[in-house]
């Protein structure tokens, strides 16, 4: 670049914010957020080379403030040139019997209602709707945006910024994408509520009836009369077949958990209560603090933020990563296994350990309840479970990464290779995590 071309480069006005930063955020957190963004990218098919620019300029803070409408989204958005951008995000409305068929969906099932009131969205929605006729999220044709800017793609990448904002309003308030149909919050909900009131004409009965296979059921002034004192109560509900999926949250800058951590955690808690439900075990309720942070912590195994976790956590990473590979492979048990200290075994168990470990190539050694290969950084543990653990050596300490099994055999075979052969690609991975160096942990003893 010439001088004067860098002179002429350096007086162009840049591209100044005129709206809130979002670096780093990911649009479309709650599911019916996450539904518009799919259906951006998959349903409205939108120009996809556009796609991705546009999220670099809503995160940028390049669009000012939305202008929610019924039917449509408007706002200025600051591209190459001094002058914003004028973009506007027409979505179709409904028609009066489309809106008649969305309120008596709704009406027709108290979770829908009760989601609403609560500020959500029934994820069964869209499906049922979409099996009336109606489309919630816009498909082809429904979704027009426009740019006042010279591009012609359609979006342009200042239009396709506004379309992830709206799903980041989305996120804070789901009655957006009602309004972009062309009802507000107040007309969605008196159109409920004056379904509900009329149940002859087609909402549906809010109790089942033996004609259709449901139970009756009780009214609840019924039921709770002082006649009916004593009367058993119904069978309860059966249990769900899988864990339910907790709705997205919005996490504010200043709060001490990631909407990331945030949102695991609540999958975590509805994992536990489904084991509850079923009646498999306690849902972990009753482990140690160690134990659990080890539960958690597998989880979290392969993840991008299972550093910041471990830190958060007070552990280093590659302490924390052992105590997860080992909660992977035997839960407690295998915890017990790392940290318990030397033992004994009887020696007719210890000899089929030995037996085992010889079936490995170079020389073994016994001490205690642990068999040894320091060739091949290998170790065979004798479990107070009664069951063998078969333990890598990798920088300087012990991992279990596999279940244990009875017989050591089992164990030991998958490392070994036929005579004449290469290593089998198990014994491959065992030598070259031995030499692993860790500056985070001392080295163990040998034993």
């Amino acid at each position: 670049m010439s001088p004067r071309e860098w002179d002429g480069w350096a007086r162009q006005p840049r591209r100044a914010a005129i709206g809130p930063s979002h670096r780093g955020a990911r649009f479309g957190v709650t599911w019916w957020g996450g539904a518009w963004v799919e259906a951006l990218e998959q349903r409205a098919r939108l120009d996809r080379n556009r796609l991705p620019r546009g999220r670099t300029y809503a995160r940028g803070g390049a669009v000012g403030e939305l202008q929610v409408l019924p039917g449509e989204v408007r706002a200025l958005v600051q591209g190459s040139r001094v002058q914003p951008y004028t973009v506007r995000l027409r979505v179709r409305e409904f028609t009066p019997a489309e809106w008649d068929r969305v309120t008596a969906a709704i009406a027709g099932r108290a979770s829908h209602a009760a989601a609403l009131l609560d500020g959500t969205l029934d994820p069964g929605i869209v499906a049922e709707l979409d099996q009336l006729g109606v489309s919630l999220l816009p498909a082809a044709g429904e979704l027009g945006p426009s740019c006042s800017c010279p591009d012609w793609a359609n979006p342009c990448k200042h239009a396709a910024a506004v379309c992830y904002l709206v799903a980041d309003r989305m996120d804070q308030d789901p009655f957006t994408i009602f309004l972009l149909r062309g009802h507000d919050r107040e007309q969605v909900l008196a159109g409920v509520r004056a379904r509900r009131s009329r149940p002859a004409e087609g909402v549906g009965p809010t109790v089942g009836t033996k004609a259709d296979g449901l139970d009756a059921g009780v009214e609840a002034r019924v039921a709770f009369q002082p006649s009916r004192a004593g009367t058993p109560l119904p069978p309860g509900l059966p249990p769900p077949d899988r864990p339910g999926r907790p709705p997205g949250v919005i996490v504010s800058d200043e709060a001490r958990v990631t909407q990331e951590g945030l949102a695991w955690l609540a999958g975590d808690a509805a994992e536990r209560a489904f084991q509850l439900t079923r009646g498999r075990g306690d849902g972990g309720l009753s482990l140690p603090q160690y134990d659990d942070l080890a539960r958690i912590a597998s989880g979290h195994i392969g993840r991008s933020d299972f550093d910041s976790f471990a830190r958060r956590s007070g552990m280093a990473p590659r302490i924390l990563m052992r105590l997860a590979l080992a909660w992977r492979a035997a839960g407690s048990a295998a915890l017990d296994v790392l940290e318990q200290p030397l033992g004994r075994a009887p020696l007719e168990t210890l000899a089929a350990g030995s037996r085992a470990m010889a079936l490995l190539p170079g020389p073994s050694s016994q001490r205690g309840d642990r068999i040894t290969n320091q060739q091949l950084g290998v170790q065979l543990r004798y479990g107070p479970d009664g069951l063998w653990y078969l333990l890598v050596r990798r920088g300087g300490v012990w991992e279990i990464h596999d279940p244990p099994a009875p017989d050591p055999r089992d164990l030991v075979g998958p490392l070994t290779a036929p005579a004449g052969d290469s290593p089998a690609p198990e014994l491959a991975r065992v030598d070259s995590l031995a030499d692993e160096p860790d500056d985070e942990l001392e080295e163990e003893d040998e034993w």
